[in-house]
């Protein structure tokens, strides 16, 4: 067969095996290619969509069941004051009363982080009809004849308090709890590290045959109480002594009149001066700058709705019962916020605000930081089969041209073989005529 014949047959061949293997090849690995990077894009951006919206919901469900732990919490210490009505008062069962009561804190002491156990009551007493104690456990000591006071007097009591006023007039087994009492941490003190160190006061009258007898009253250590939400950073599962609020990964608790009761911050948190008055709260009305230059920055989430009216709604929300999730601004930061209300109910606090609500805070940027990170690893490994792919469309294509050219070869072999052999010696006559002229 002449050599040009050969050559246009192996470029037909060729060329068919082009059109119908290579490129339609070629184009469903584009295609496929194109595909997973589509599909990459989509699940990084469903990822963090879906990532956000299950981690807020997770926390949500966190602030809703550590609200309902402080609730849990505070009936067992109704069901505490009902039982110190049937003891005996004398000092021997007050103080074992109280030293039975411990509980564990984890605190900063002497520059070290330390497990401690501390009675739930700072106080534990039996006033009587007139007002005067006449039994008193103070710190887990038996209180002698000159720490005894009359607390009818408001003045006389550390915190200038009324409690036995207001309790006299309850009727038998209606538990009176005040709001959360205590001296105000300013930020200085509280950046030199001293921290709030306050109590609720919890009073019920008792009878005998003759009415009214006295009133017995328990001052619950409100450090137990924060611990609830000062030892929890939402976006995690375990614990940690103090959470920082600068990380903006923080849960505080708000009382039924709006103030913080417990923060990382404690010079947020509702006090008062020595005096007995309380320390205001930073409103539209007060310059916020001479109280932070004060270091005076009580909070009252009912009225800071001037910096972002969100944070008035939460607020409002969580006073009728409801648990939520919302954003808002806050130091120029953009917040996050899980709430649930704390459903314990009393004379003192009552339906629906009941004793206040817990939040679950996260900064925002940082809260996606999670799902970017899921998502990249999405997208590395996206890009990680594209690599695959066209490494193995490139190998099959090099197997495809050596399998084209063998089969070129035996194509071509077998149409030598089917030309009869006195065409193939024409052709040689033909040629060497040609070479003779």
């Amino acid at each position: 067969m002449p050599k040009i014949n050969k050559d246009k047959q192996l470029f037909t061949v060729g060329r068919v095996f082009f059109l119908l293997i290579v490129i339609p090849l070629s184009l469903m690995a584009l295609l496929i290619a194109n595909g997973i990077i589509k599909v990459g894009d989509t699940a990084r951006e469903r990822t963090v969509t879906i990532l956000d919206q299950k981690s807020q919901e997770e926390i949500k469900v966190r602030a809703v069941n550590v609200a309902d732990e402080v609730a849990d919490f505070l009936k067992d210490r109704e069901k505490d004051l009902l039982i110190a009505t049937i003891l005996p008062a004398t000092d021997a069962a007050y103080k074992e009363f109280v030293a039975k009561s411990e509980n564990p804190l984890w605190v900063k002491k002497d520059g070290k982080i330390q497990k401690i156990y501390e009675p739930l009551y700072k106080e534990m007493a039996f006033v009587d009809k007139s007002g005067q104690e006449r039994i008193k456990v103070l710190d887990g000591k038996v209180a002698n004849a000159s720490q005894l006071i009359n607390v009818s007097n408001p003045a006389a009591t550390p915190f200038k308090e009324d409690y036995f006023t207001k309790a006299k007039t309850y009727s038998k087994g209606d538990l009176y709890i005040s709001p959360l009492k205590g001296l105000y941490v300013n930020k200085t003190e509280f950046e030199k590290g001293k921290r709030f160190s306050g109590i609720i006061r919890m009073a019920t009258p008792v009878f005998d045959q003759q009415g009214f007898a006295g009133v017995v009253a328990l001052a619950l250590d409100v450090r137990h109480l924060a611990k609830f939400t000062d030892n929890i950073v939402p976006t995690q599962s375990g614990y940690v002594v103090e959470a920082e609020a600068a990380s903006g990964n923080y849960a505080f608790m708000v009382d039924n009149r709006g103030f913080i009761i417990s923060h990382p911050n404690d010079y947020h948190i509702a006090g008062q001066y020595a005096d007995g008055t309380p320390v205001p709260a930073i409103t539209d009305k007060t310059s916020a700058e001479a109280m932070a230059q004060k270091g005076e920055e009580v909070l009252n989430l009912n009225q800071i709705g001037f910096m972002d009216p969100t944070l008035q709604s939460i607020a409002r929300e969580a006073a009728e019962g409801r648990a939520g999730m919302k954003e808002y601004q806050f130091a120029g930061r953009k917040e996050f916020v899980a709430y649930a209300p704390i459903k314990f109910y009393s004379t003192d606090y009552p339906k629906p605000a009941g004793f206040g609500w817990v939040a679950m805070n996260v900064d925002v940027v940082k809260f996606s930081a999670y799902a970017s990170a899921t998502a990249k690893k999405i997208q590395s490994e996206a890009k990680s089969w594209i690599t695959t792919i066209i490494t193995i469309i490139i190998i099959s294509v090099i197997l495809l041209f050596l399998i084209m050219a063998i089969l070129v070869r035996g194509i071509t072999r077998s149409i030598e073989a089917e030309i009869p052999l006195e065409a193939q010696d024409a052709s040689k006559f033909y040629d060497d005529e040609d070479d003779d002229k």
